[in-house]
């Protein structure tokens, strides 16, 4: 077998993105205004033209206050509006659950609230074809005049393998010393394995690995015919030493481009625990070379992460400027529902360039916050800018969006719209859809609404909880302690009868004790 080795050493590069802070998907209330051509499209619901002012927007406009909030929007209808690109990563949750359940707390700077919503079964209407449909519902907190509203985006279920466009899939595993640690490795070697046997013949898989250099042990291979090929080079992986991831992703584009399938879906999958030690110091090397390898040729990354010990911001960061999705790997059931559950679903497309913009009325709208998205927000401006990058989401997922909002005391009426666009994956045609909230739909409690609705709730509270000792940072509004938190997750356990929900109950308890 011919194997191609890279002896450029860019490693340490992600060591260095690390520790300067540079770098960092699961197997109704509103209406559905359909979707239309963008150029055919009236301008966005919205209540003015301008930005939403925020905390860090990177020259996208102004800022919040202190606490987080976006100003009064009736001082500037411009505020009124929101607007963020889609993200359907979970790797935050399931490793503030590792780490919890290892006894420790995680580092607030590691907890992402969107990750923990997103990680969760939603109850939205799904479309028929590729797109979005658009779900707005919400329910009063019962601090004064503010309720958490709900926008939910779910793309069409997912159908069988069949059906699908054949995927090219290049495989870059991390075998080097950290790897050696239990359930990492050899975790890594069983899931592929298992990955490989539900693949279509016409998926094609190749397989580079990466420790102090990087190396081919397997050019782009069609299925059929061939999967003891394929099985037979997992079984030949060890661990080595050190972890140049860079020369790890460089090899791993470079084998995907080389073997680039017209018509398929091209991804690299990354396995690693994104803890680099050896190679270049440059960390825009490996963003640029993602970012080239995303623009001329659409091959997107899945990032998995694994490990008790784990670089979750690298690994978020790299598969944000690949156009992918990052899922964290703590054991046998994750690896499961990872491998033979989300990565099939986003071996195909439904949207590109998704982007979310939440129009709030100033009438009824005192005061608004996003809940998460820190780094995925755009300026308004740029909503239907489709040069500008957003998120690609493939078939049987949700996306959920979670703001925190003031009511005007009495205030009745139109509350707000919501609209996503994104082009088609195969056409890049775009399209909108919208959906539209009003005073008098809000739950009376958030405890009476849906359970669906009070998992959301949980997910965040939880995540807001976790947050609590970031400077600056302001808890929700009605947020409930943590052992009242856990009751309300055990109870929606049973009414859901949702493992998922379960497992949150748990983690909110091991939080809680934690805390005592």
């Amino acid at each position: 077998m011919e194997r191609h080795r890279t002896r450029r050493t860019w490693g340490a590069l992600l060591a260095l993105a690390v520790a300067g802070g540079l770098l960092a998907t699961g197997c109704g209330g509103g209406d559905d205004t359909g979707a239309h051509r963008a150029k055919d499209a009236a301008p966005a619901p919205a209540y003015g033209g301008g930005s939403v002012r925020r905390q860090d927007t990177g020259g996208q406009g102004g800022g919040q206050d202190e606490r987080g909030f976006a100003p009064d929007p009736s001082a500037d209808p411009a505020d009124a509006l929101f607007t963020f690109a889609l993200d359907v990563d979970t790797a935050s949750y399931d490793y503030a659950r590792r780490t919890l359940a290892d006894g420790s707390r995680p580092d607030p700077s590691t907890i992402r609230p969107e990750e923990f919503v997103n990680s969760f079964r939603q109850d939205y209407r799904r479309p028929d074809g590729n797109g979005f449909t658009v779900t707005v519902d919400g329910a009063r907190t019962g601090a004064a005049d503010w309720s958490l509203v709900r926008v939910g985006l779910a793309t069409r279920d997912a159908g069988p393998a069949d059906e699908r466009p054949p995927a090219a899939l290049t495989f870059v595993l991390d075998v080097s010393g950290s790897m050696a640690e239990p359930g990492r490795l050899d975790l890594a070697k069983q899931s592929l394995g298992t990955m490989t046997d539900r693949l279509g013949d016409d998926d094609s898989v190749a397989l580079v690995t990466f420790s102090e250099e990087a190396e081919t042990v397997l050019p782009m291979t069609r299925l059929g015919g061939h999967r003891g090929t394929v099985h037979d080079a997992i079984d030949t992986l060890r661990t080595r030493s050190s972890t140049n991831l860079v020369a790890g992703v460089e090899t791993g584009y470079a084998t995907a481009v080389e073997g680039l399938r017209r018509g398929a879906t091209n991804r690299v999958v990354l396995i690693s625990d994104a803890l680099a030690n050896d190679g270049e110091t440059d960390p825009d090397a490996i963003l640029e070379r993602i970012d080239t390898a995303r623009r001329e040729h659409g091959v997107t990354l899945f990032g998995v992460g694994v490990g008790s010990d784990y670089g979750d911001a690298l690994m978020e960061r790299l598969a944000d400027k690949g156009d992918g999705h990052t899922v964290y790997v703590s054991g046998t059931e994750d690896a499961r529902r990872v491998f033979c559950d989300q990565l099939p679903r986003n071996i195909e497309l439904t949207a590109r360039d998704a982007k979310a913009q939440v129009a709030f009325d100033p009438h009824t709208v005192a005061d608004f916050r996003l809940v998460g998205y820190d780094d995925r927000r755009v300026a308004d401006d740029d909503f239907r800018n489709d040069r500008v990058d957003g998120g690609e989401v493939g078939p049987g997922h949700t996306v959920t969006a979670l703001y925190a909002v003031r009511t005007r005391p009495g205030a009745h009426g139109h509350l707000a719209t919501a609209t996503v666009r994104w082009l088609d994956p195969t056409t890049r045609d775009p399209h909108e859809r919208s959906g539209t909230l009003e005073t008098g739909a809000l739950r009376e409690s958030v405890w009476s609404a849906t359970p669906r609705f009070q998992v959301t709730a949980v997910a965040a509270y939880f995540a807001d909880a976790l947050r609590a000792g970031e400077e600056r940072h302001d808890r929700l509004p009605g947020a409930p302690g943590l052992t009242a938190l856990r009751a309300r997750a055990h109870d929606l356990a049973g009414v859901t009868e949702d493992e998922a929900v379960r497992r949150l109950a748990e983690a909110v308890g091991q939080a809680d004790r934690s805390v005592g």
